[in-house]
C-alpha cells in the first residue's frame, strides 16, 4: 500500500483559551490506497473530507491514529522534517485560481516545485512538458493566473502536482466551479495521467458523478465518521448504509421519472459539539430502530465496511419517515 491511515482522530479546541474541551473533525477513520489507485471521499460539506486530506498530508495537525506512507510512519514530522514527503505527496487545492500566485507567470508557477526542492532541470523546457501533459500549449507559460478560464488553472494546478513525479496526489474538489464540459475535461485528464505515471489518488467530493467516473473505491464520510467504504461500482449498484443510499438516490439525473425514487432526509445536520447517542445518523434516518439511538455500529466486513446496525438490502426503499430526537 502507497497509505496507510489507521484510527485517525483531529480535534478542534472549543470555547475559552484554556478550556480543555474539544471536538472532532475527524473521530477516528482508517483506509488504504494501493499504488495506481484512486480512492475518493464523499459526503456532505462539512462532514471532515478536506480535514481529513490535509491531515494526510501532514498541513493539519493529528491529535491521534498512524498515517503510513510508502512503508514509513510519518505522522510523527514536524516542520523541515516534511520536506520530502512534499516531493512524494502533492496536493491540489480546492480553489484552481486562488491556489495559483497572481503575481507569478504560469512558467514559474508549474515549476516552482523544482526550485524548492533544489532539482536541478532545464526549467523552460520542463514547464514546456508539463504543460504538454496537462493539454495547454506553450503559449499559456507567459499568462499569469488571472488571464486562465477556470478549467485552465485547473490544469496549471495538476501540472503543478505532477512536476516531481509523486507517488500520491490529493485532489480537494477537483471540478468545483467548473463547467460539465470542462469537468469532463479535468477528470479525462486526471484519469489519462494516473494510468501513464502510476500515480494513486486521493479524491475529496460531494460530486457523485465525479467519483462513479474516476474512483475504484470509495468512502462515506458522515460527522467525521466513515460509514461505508467499499469498491465505488459495487457501492453505487447496492447502497448498504442509508445514508449512502440518500446520497445516491439525490444525485442528479437527466430522466425526471427517478425523482420519485429519491430519498429525502431533514436538512438539519447535528451539531458536532452535541454528538447524537447511539448511531450518529439516528436522527435523520428513515430506518431508525430503538437500538440505533442508544448503541454505536461497529463497521463490520473486509472488502465492503457498513457501520449499520440494519444494512439496506438492494433496493430498499424507506418507511414513512418520523424525526426522532438526538
Amino acid at each position: 500500500m502507497i497509505l496507510s491511515v489507521r484510527d485517525l482522530q483531529v480535534s478542534f479546541p472549543v470555547g475559552r483559551l484554556m478550556s480543555r474541551s474539544a471536538i472532532l473533525g475527524v473521530a477516528g477513520v482508517s483506509f488504504d490506497i494501493a499504488a495506481g489507485e484512486t480512492f475518493a471521499l464523499v459526503g456532505e460539506s462539512g462532514s471532515g473530507k478536506t480535514t481529513l486530506a490535509r491531515a494526510v498530508n501532514l498541513l493539519q495537525p493529528i491529535s491521534a491514529g498512524e498515517i503510513t506512507f510508502d512503508g514509513k510512519r510519518i505522522d510523527g514530522l514536524r516542520g523541515a522534517d516534511t520536506k520530502p514527503l512534499r516531493r512524494e505527496m502533492a496536493m491540489m487545492f480546492q480553489d484552481p485560481v486562488g491556489s495559483l500566485s497572481p503575481r507569478m507567470q504560469v512558467r514559474d508557477i508549474v515549476t516552482e516545485p523544482f526550485r524548492v526542492h533544489g532539482v536541478e532541470a532545464d526549467l523552460r523546457a520542463e514547464a514546456d512538458r508539463l504543460l504538454s501533459l496537462v493539454g495547454l500549449s506553450g503559449d499559456f507559460a507567459n499568462r499569469f493566473p488571472h488571464q486562465l478560464s477556470g478549467g485552465q488553472a485547473r490544469r496549471v494546478g495538476v501540472a503543478r502536482a505532477i512536476a516531481l513525479n509523486p507517488k500520491l496526489i490529493i485532489a480537494d474538489e477537483p471540478t468545483a466551479g467548473l463547467d460539465v464540459s470542462v469537468q469532463g475535461e479535468v477528470l479525462n485528464l486526471l484519469n489519462e495521467l494516473r494510468e501513464r505515471l502510476g500515480l494513486a489518488m486521493l479524491i475529496i467530493t460531494h460530486n457523485l458523478h465525479v467519483v462513479h467516473h474516476v474512483a475504484d473505491r470509495m468512502a462515506v464520510m458522515y460527522l467525521g465518521r466513515f460509514v461505508e467504504t467499499g469498491e465505488t461500482e459495487a457501492i453505487f449498484q447496492a447502497p448498504a448504509h442509508p445514508y449512502t443510499a440518500a446520497l445516491l438516490s439525490a444525485n442528479p439525473e437527466p430522466d425526471p421519472d427517478k425523482a420519485k425514487d429519491r430519498i429525502s432526509l431533514p436538512a438539519e445536520v447535528p451539531s458536532l459539539l452535541a454528538r447524537p447517542t447511539g448511531c450518529e445518523f439516528h436522527t435523520r434516518c428513515p430506518w431508525a430502530q430503538a437500538r440505533c439511538r442508544t448503541e454505536a455500529p461497529a463497521a463490520q466486513g473486509t472488502d465492503r465496511r457498513i457501520a449499520c446496525h440494519f444494512p439496506l438490502s438492494p433496493g430498499a426503499r424507506p418507511p414513512a419517515f418520523k424525526e426522532t430526537a438526538p
